[in-house]
């Protein structure tokens, strides 16, 4: 089901995949400082991460995740988000990410398919 909502309080979209036999419930919001992903298996947010991309005097730009709440010994879950905000960034966006993953799941294929159905439902 997708939904599209471009009024207040925010411009978001809800919907739901199946990744790996999971029913996947996805929201996406586009604040005027910040996008906000909510990607959870659980019904719950999950651990919520941060990325942003770093300005500075290099011509490749880095980018920064750091965890905020939640597992900090999931490298998955931090190179997902790092994937979210290089192609944000890619779009010509500066705007950080706050991403949560709530996932029964931290497989590289889960992950991935996070990343797939963002991407296409973006809002940047």
């Amino acid at each position: 089901m997708n939904n599209i909502t471009e009024n207040f309080p925010v411009p978001h979209k809800k919907f739901s995949v199946d990744i790996k036999g999971n029913k996947t419930d996805i929201v996406i919001c586009s604040y005027d400082d910040h996008f906000l992903v909510i990607a959870s298996q659980i019904g719950t947010m999950g651990t919520i991460l941060q990325a942003r991309k770093d300005e500075g005097m290099s011509m490749n730009p880095t980018f920064n995740v750091s965890v905020l709440f939640g597992k900090r010994d999931e490298p998955m879950l931090v190179a997902c988000a790092r994937q979210l905000i290089e192609h944000i960034s890619s779009t010509g966006s500066s705007q950080p990410l706050v991403l949560s993953l709530g996932l029964k799941d931290h497989s590289v294929e889960t992950l991935k398919g996070i990343v797939c159905a963002v991407t296409e439902n973006r809002l940047w």
